[in-house]
């Protein structure tokens, strides 16, 4: 491995006048080094208006402040070279190394940063990979996570949800790709999603779906939809989106009845709480096998794809790792959790100098 941390230029926005010199640094554990940012397996969701480079900018400036890192101004010599590492303080999936070329792009573009891990890799405690903090941390979190919850629900595919830290909705969801999740919608302009709210001011779900539809039509809306389920990734082009969330069985068949007397853009059917919480710890899934067997016998067909794949349908709700697996088996073609991106717990990752080199550099410049 080897890698390079920015000291103290990595908390100083470029604007700031004070920078520190770094020095490539190399580690006794080497493999697929020198990973460049194109070479990364797994690029962040497309987003039309978020700026992932401002966010990078914010997060450097909220560490700055109007002074820079006094601590290391007061300690280190301006022209002193540190060698450097990250060290996992424990077993996970590590990502964020493509986001941290980027924010060591903004600090400083003569930067060499080289990788002994990529987005993605399992690291194990005690292995040293490379760098940036905070947002790998926080993105590893949830890689390891998701990693985790897609193994066990297996068959089914991971969703996060948009529950998460303002600013960092995308590279919250960067992480749930790296970890091998899907992604849920981006914002509130890539999916139509009946919830509650929308459902009882229409009147109810019937109504709801109805002038969605209408809506799609009136505004030809359109957007490239991927299936994964069927065994295949296939592709259609629907006008759009289009989710509706079911709370009950009744709700369940309402929407299958309209689907079944209207032209519909309806894509997928949520089946929100249908997992229910048992006093020994376990968790009942009937209702929700119930619904799925319900819509693999009554959706047969909507015109514009094969019947298997005419709606999918997602559970959320109640789901932790214990019961995801459960979850999986019951049919349903992607498992949603919220917790993916609002309650992770950061990966502990820990920035190391070479305190020998840095002793020696010390020396040599009279500081030590």
């Amino acid at each position: 491995m080897s890698g390079i941390l920015p000291f103290s230029s990595i908390v100083l926005p470029n604007w700031c006048t004070i920078s520190r010199r770094v020095v490539r640094m190399a580690a006794a554990q080497t493999e697929n080094a020198g990973l460049s940012l194109e070479a990364m397996a797994i690029k962040p969701p497309s987003h039309p208006t978020y700026d992932l480079k401002g966010i990078i900018k914010l997060a450097l400036a909220e560490d700055a402040g109007n002074r820079g890192d006094v601590t290391c101004m007061a300690t280190i010599p301006f022209d002193m070279g540190v060698e450097a590492y990250f060290l996992a303080k424990e077993d996970g999936i590590i990502a964020g190394i493509a986001l941290a070329e980027m924010v060591f792009q903004d600090v400083d573009p003569s930067l060499k940063v080289e990788w002994s891990r990529k987005d993605g890799d399992y690291v194990h405690k005690g292995l040293q990979f490379g760098k940036v903090y905070n947002l790998k941390r926080r993105m590893s979190g949830i890689a390891t996570l998701t990693k985790a919850m897609a193994d066990a629900a297996h068959p089914a595919y991971i969703l996060e949800t948009r529950k998460t830290a303002p600013g960092l909705c995308l590279v919250g969801k960067w992480a749930v790709l790296i970890g091998g999740g899907k992604n849920h919608r981006l914002g509130l302009f890539d999916m139509v999603l009946i919830k509650d709210n929308h459902i009882s001011i229409a009147g109810g779900i019937s109504n709801a779906v109805r002038s969605v539809d209408q809506y799609i039509e009136r505004e030809n809306l359109q957007m490239e939809v991927e299936f994964l389920h069927c065994g295949n990734h296939d592709r259609y082009v629907y006008n759009v989106y289009f989710k509706v969330e079911t709370r009950t069985l009744e709700e369940v068949k309402e929407v299958l009845q309209y689907a079944s007397q209207s032209k519909t853009s309806l894509t997928r059917i949520m089946l929100d709480n249908m997992v229910i919480p048992l006093p020994n710890g376990d968790v009942d899934v009937s209702m929700l096998k119930e619904a799925v067997e319900l819509i693999n016998g009554k959706f047969e067909t909507e015109g514009r794809v094969a019947v298997c794949c005419a709606m999918v349908h997602s559970a959320s709700g109640n789901v932790t790792l214990e019961t995801i697996h459960k979850i999986g088996q019951t049919g349903v073609t992607y498992i949603s959790s919220g917790a993916l991106t609002h309650s992770v717990t950061a990966l502990d990752i820990s920035p190391k100098i070479d305190t020998e080199l840095a002793l020696e550099v010390g020396r040599r410049t009279k500081r030590a």
